[in-house]
């Protein structure tokens, strides 16, 4: 029972971690897109295509985690505001690309 318990408490840190690596992430491409805003030819083919790329990577990696059955509400909680997080994200990114065409 101890190796279960000590199993879960390493797999909680890995995904407390991996959580909070993929906000830091989303915080930078939200930063990016802020700054997008102001510029009025950003959208080239190669920045557009970098940014579209980086928010399906980071899309795919939160709708790959499943919810374990160990994590605390918090997190699992956490967890749908950064699905959130990213369609808004997505939403803004398609906003800047549809108006620098």
């Amino acid at each position: 029972m101890l190796k279960q318990k000590d199993m879960e408490t390493a797999m909680l840190f890995a995904h407390n971690n991996f959580m909070l690596n993929l906000e830091k992430s989303m915080d930078i491409l939200d930063s990016e897109l802020k700054q997008a805003k102001g510029m009025s030819s950003i959208c080239n083919d190669e920045w557009c295509n970098a940014t579209e790329s980086y928010i399906d990577d980071l899309h795919k990696d939160l709708y790959a985690i499943s919810e374990p059955r160990w994590i605390p509400k918090e997190d699992s909680h956490k967890l749908r505001e950064l699905r959130e997080r990213i369609r808004n994200l997505y939403r803004e990114f398609a906003h800047i690309k549809q108006g620098n065409s």
